[in-house]
């Protein structure tokens, strides 16, 4: 179903759905009501997300949670004395054990807490193997799910989402799924969303048309599972992941109506708005998704993305240019080079540069842009590079700073740059 932000109404059997009402005294075919609700009560109607599920059994029926030892994933971000060094990092390797989706997260970073509800936190994950009789669900957070290797066939309790490399998947907080891994083994990238939902940002000058179209955004019909078994149910909250008995499926949603519900995107479709004069504009325009915060104009969460497009600028250095900033930046890397690094910045990597950390193209590509013929535009063509921009500084993990993946001679790149001022003579 196609649309951001709508209001579906989905059936996998006919004559689920209740007219004119959302809970009746007794559902069709012998269904239960429930509401699942991703903002309070009383939001304001234009902000306000539910969805009532149809569904075989309520949510409310699995074991007692125990803590589950996944210690690879959670939201206790370093503590302490943090440095303003740039990081970055080569892909994480893939388990040679058998590792599915959730054993496969890996925290990077984060800010703010799932107890303060805002802030994020950034993930990575390597997987080798579906996930079998096990489900999960982020009471925390919604999840942004960048995949960078290998397709994703995520069953969640509204329908089925399948996302490859170059699509995006979000997963709204507390919906419960199930990750298979169609090509064997799968890597990517995930943002945990602790503060307001992601929307589309607003386009002010733009106008009514241009970056991602609502339209493009597809949310899953309704597909259940009426499966009974032995299952295990996974939890991630308040910053760490437990365990459940289940007897059944969770994925038990016969029918739903509402405006929460998972949904995917597909970054090609994203219509860049660049410079057709001279200078750049500053890279807000990229921004696919946002997640505003209590501070107007000022984010959460930018998902911003730098997809293929043409340079044409004149009297202007086109790759994107030296900066500091107030907020801080996590980039990933989905597919071919990016245009700022000449080398070092690999799919599946990742770097971070802090608030007011410097950073920019390596000398490389700096000089090869200080000397090109601007009479030529340049094609950024076969790439895809992402960033999760947050207005707080991101603290790495521990675990990601004591890395063997991390690359220690990151501001190396920069090093090569030359000094090229020559005082006017008087």
């Amino acid at each position: 179903m196609s649309g951001f932000g709508n209001e579906f109404a989905s059936e996998a059997v006919p004559g689920t759905l209740p007219l004119g009402q959302n809970s009746p005294q007794r559902v069709a075919h012998g269904l239960y009501a429930e509401q699942l609700s991703g903002t309070a009560f009383t939001a304001p109607r234009g902000e306000n997300r539910r969805s009532w599920l149809y569904r075989i059994r309520p949510a409310a029926m699995h074991g007692m949670f125990a803590p589950y030892p996944q210690p690879r994933l959670h939201n206790d971000f370093e503590v302490g004395p943090l440095s303003p060094d740039q990081l970055r990092w080569n892909p994480l390797a893939v388990s040679e054990a058998p590792v599915d989706f959730v054993d496969g997260l890996y925290t990077m970073a984060g800010n703010g807490s799932p107890a303060a509800q805002h802030g994020v936190g950034v993930h990575v994950y390597a997987a080798n193997r579906s996930m079998a009789g096990r489900y999960f669900y982020d009471a925390d957070g919604e999840l942004l799910i960048v995949p960078q290797h290998g397709r994703l066939h995520i069953a969640t309790e509204l329908g089925v989402l399948e996302v490859e490399p170059q699509e995006i998947a979000v997963v709204p907080r507390g919906v419960r799924f199930r990750v298979e891994l169609p090509d064997g083994a799968a890597s990517g990238y995930v943002c945990e969303n602790f503060g307001a939902l992601l929307r589309l940002p607003d386009l002010g000058p733009i106008g009514s048309n241009g970056l991602a179209n609502p339209r493009d955004f597809l949310t899953p019909n309704a597909a259940y599972e009426d499966v009974e078994g032995q299952f295990e149910l996974i939890a991630k909250f308040q910053g760490h992941l437990w365990r459940a008995d289940i007897g059944h499926s969770p994925l038990d949603v016969v029918g739903w109506h509402g405006n929460y519900a998972p949904y995917k995107y597909d970054l090609r479709r994203f219509n860049t708005i660049g410079s057709i004069s001279f200078d750049h504009p500053d890279p807000s325009i990229f921004t696919v998704l946002t997640s505003p915060s209590d501070t107007p104009g000022t984010a959460n969460l930018d998902f911003v993305i730098f997809p293929p497009r043409w340079l044409v600028a004149q009297h202007t250095f086109r790759p994107p240019w030296f900066h500091r900033n107030v907020a801080s930046e996590f980039m990933g890397l989905v597919h071919g080079a990016y245009d700022a690094k000449a080398e070092g910045f690999v799919p599946g990597g990742a770097s971070l540069h802090n608030c007011m950390s410097g950073h920019g193209p390596d000398a490389a590509t700096f000089e090869k842009a200080s000397a090109a013929n601007l009479s030529q535009p340049d094609v950024v063509g076969d790439t895809m590079a992402f960033m999760f921009e947050t207005r707080a500084v991101l603290r790495p993990t521990r675990q990601a700073l004591d890395a063997a993946h991390r690359q220690r001679d990151y501001q190396a790149c920069w090093t090569g740059l030359q000094k090229h001022f020559v005082a006017p003579s008087r």
